[in-house]
């Protein structure tokens, strides 16, 4: 696993949100980002994770962040998480793993004694310019706008 560290810059990407609009690292030039990644929709970490975000995500815009949530789930799927809970920000339908891999995210997990590929549950802060400025592995999914707002 190739994962970015800070001062790297993030390679360019596009992808499709929940609503099938194609979406480009780009559109995010001269703003900030947070983009983190989660293994998979509507499960019970995921929500919380999400959910917490949603809750703080006035904050997080005050400080001048836009948020993509990003897995390999379908944009149907993607488009069910972000409706049921009422997400304000993109969820990306990243199913070939182009963004998953250009943050290097995508490697071996364990999980109850078994080893399998999939992907690491990080959140990624960049800036302006495209260059990652923190990177967080240890998300704590109930508290998780507390890890980047006290960052």
């Amino acid at each position: 696993m190739n994962t970015l560290k800070v001062g790297d810059k993030v390679p360019d990407f596009t992808t499709i949100d929940q609503d099938g609009n194609e979406v480009k690292l780009a559109d995010f030039k001269g703003k900030k980002l947070i983009v983190f990644f989660y293994p998979k929709a509507s499960t019970p970490g995921c929500t919380a994770e999400a959910c917490n975000l949603r809750d703080n995500y006035k904050e997080l815009q005050a400080q001048g962040y836009h948020l993509l949530g990003v897995s390999a789930d379908s944009q149907k799927r993607q488009k069910n998480f972000a409706t049921k809970y009422e997400f304000p920000f993109q969820l990306l339908a990243d199913e070939d793993k182009t963004v998953i891999n250009a943050f290097g995210v995508w490697g071996l997990k364990k999980f109850m004694g078994k080893e399998y590929d999939g992907i690491h549950r990080m959140t990624f802060k960049v800036d302006e310019e495209g260059v990652v400025s923190d990177v967080i592995q240890k998300v704590k999914t109930k508290d998780h706008a507390a890890q980047l707002l006290d960052a």
